[in-house]
């Protein structure tokens, strides 16, 4: 691409701040390394505090994060109020100072399509980056639907109105797209959230982490209201007490609002000595803990979300050779197949017996490992979901003359 025909891109993300956000930083990195020029906006938050820097040949505009919303109405104004004008304002700048001709939203929430529709009559074009599915996202957070749920559902077809190209992070968000939001299936592309291989390396256990114990399991991502980490606890109850297997410890890697509310479960069962409570941990830290796991478990419990969602750390775990426990969840089948063991929705004990079954078959967990690991590098990979971000980049480029 010549300097004179340089595509240049404004990436918006309000729920992490880059890079921390993986998928982002992922697909700002990918387009910088294809001869785009890439602007990102977000917020700050878990040490990422500078308003502005560039890391990686990526011009990073911060604002600082607003406090999410876990309840009520008044929560969300205040939310999403603040990440607007933090999103007008510093569009403005870069601008001026870099100039965009596409804006790539990313939500939640579903409302990036305000600042887009800002630009349009100056020729910008709109790529709707489809991360979660807001209105189920809603009714999983909060078990309930009501004139919430019917605002996010009209903010999610405004979105996709508003949208020149649109891509999504499986099958199951693509024909939200086309069948939801009246998307042609022309312009909807399938790019998958999955790791960077080269990224993953598989290392020897470090036995500081593993406490002496005979098997370790481990967690990472988000510890929210949503990420069943309630059932994961009971289902620790019921393999340490009631099933007589106390030679277990559970690695939990992440943070998130419900993290003091599960450790205080913990606390409360009694199950202290089998729980180490890792924080966020990044790069090589990150690599040292999930390397110690023997099994990679991702208790996400079956709702109208996550039945349909891809989730990060299930792609980790086989990236790294790990056997999964998840619930039997539509997307996390297609996502590990035989590299998985799928426990009855959102039962614990059966949750519980799963793990069991895999302690009790290390040959199983290794063959489940290799399996998953192929997976990722034969068709999920990073690799195989850049050919698909370039060609949604090009489609759009090309709705505007400049194919």
């Amino acid at each position: 691409m010549t300097a004179k025909a340089k595509r240049r891109v404004l990436i918006v993300v309000e729920n992490l701040p880059v890079p921390l956000d993986r998928r982002v930083w992922l697909e700002a990195t990918t387009l910088n390394q294809a001869g785009y020029d890439v602007s990102v906006i977000c917020p700050t938050g878990r040490g990422w505090d500078k308003h502005y820097e560039v890391i990686d040949g990526i011009h990073i505009y911060r604002y600082p994060e607003p406090d999410e919303a876990h309840s009520g109405a008044v929560a969300y104004a205040k939310e999403y109020l603040w990440s607007l004008w933090h999103w007008f304002r510093l569009a403005r700048r870069v601008r001026r100072e870099r100039g965009f001709d596409v804006i790539h939203g990313c939500n939640p929430p579903d409302l990036v399509f305000l600042l887009a529709l800002r630009y349009r009559l100056a020729g910008v074009r709109y790529l709707f980056d489809h991360h979660d599915v807001c209105p189920e996202l809603f009714e999983a957070k909060f078990d309930r639907k009501g004139l919430l749920y019917k605002i996010m559902l009209i903010w999610e077809r405004m979105t996709f109105a508003c949208a020149s190209v649109s891509i999504a992070t499986n099958e199951s968000f693509r024909e939200i797209a086309i069948r939801r939001g009246g998307m042609a299936p022309e312009d909807v592309f399938v790019v998958r959230s999955a790791p960077k291989i080269e990224k993953f390396e598989i290392r020897p256990a470090d036995p500081a982490m593993r406490k002496g114990a005979g098997t370790v399991l481990g967690y990472i991502g988000v510890i929210g209201q949503q990420e069943g980490m309630d059932l994961l606890v009971a289902a620790a109850d019921h393999l340490i007490r009631d099933t007589g297997r106390p030679d277990v410890h559970f690695i939990i890697v992440g943070f998130g609002p419900e993290l003091p509310n599960v450790e205080a479960d913990v606390a409360r069962r009694g199950l202290g000595d089998h729980f180490t409570f890792t924080g966020a941990l990044y790069d090589e830290d990150m690599l040292r803990a999930l390397n110690s796991c023997d099994i990679g478990v991702s208790p996400d419990p079956k709702n109208a979300m996550n039945d349909i969602s891809t989730m990060n750390k299930v792609m980790e775990y086989m990236t790294l050779e790990k056997p999964v426990v998840q619930f039997d969840l539509k997307e996390g089948r297609a996502s590990a197949g035989d590299a998985a063991l799928y426990a009855r929705a959102n039962d614990p004990q059966d949750f519980a017996a799963k793990i069991a079954e895999l302690m009790d078959a290390p040959e199983r967990r290794l063959e489940m490992g290799r399996i998953g690991r192929a997976r990722v590098t034969e068709r999920l990979s990073w690799a195989h979901s850049v050919p698909h971000l370039l060609a949604a980049y090009d489609r759009i480029f090309a709705s505007m003359g400049r194919g």
